[in-house]
């Protein structure tokens, strides 16, 4: 089975920044393959300088928990299950923006979305993923 490709990459990229432009917020979108590495990556003018390191940890979050990173959040809470998860792994992301990308039912990436409201960011990345999801 094949994994993330550079073709698959480019196609969430132009589909995740087609949302950002039409929701009128720019973004950094990162795509990462299964093994949590770079494959594509994009700064839309305006987006600010912090989300580029964010929108990666948010993608390698994805990947690693093997789940949205907005599904974690009431997870990491003072007295919940996972607190503190995000101190671990390097530091991981745990608010809206990551999303873990399937093909035939096996992870296969992931793409993570910084600079808007966890709403927006959550809007972008999941227009991303569709782009190859299946």
């Amino acid at each position: 089975m094949p994994g993330l490709t550079l073709a698959d990459a480019r196609r969430m990229l132009d589909a995740g920044l087609a949302e950002a432009d039409k929701i009128g917020q720019p973004m950094n979108v990162a795509v990462l393959d299964a093994g949590g590495h770079l494959v594509a990556f994009a700064r839309q003018d305006g987006a600010i300088r912090a989300s580029i390191d964010i929108a990666q940890r948010k993608a390698k979050t994805s990947i690693l928990m093997e789940a949205p990173t907005a599904a974690l959040m009431s997870l990491v809470q003072p007295g919940a299950e996972l607190y503190g998860l995000e101190q671990t792994a390097g530091g991981l992301v745990v608010f809206g923006g990551g999303v873990p990308v399937h093909r035939d039912g096996e992870l296969v990436g992931a793409v993570g979305v910084s600079a808007g409201s966890a709403e927006q960011d959550v809007q972008v990345a999941e227009a991303a993923a569709a782009a190859i999801s299946s």
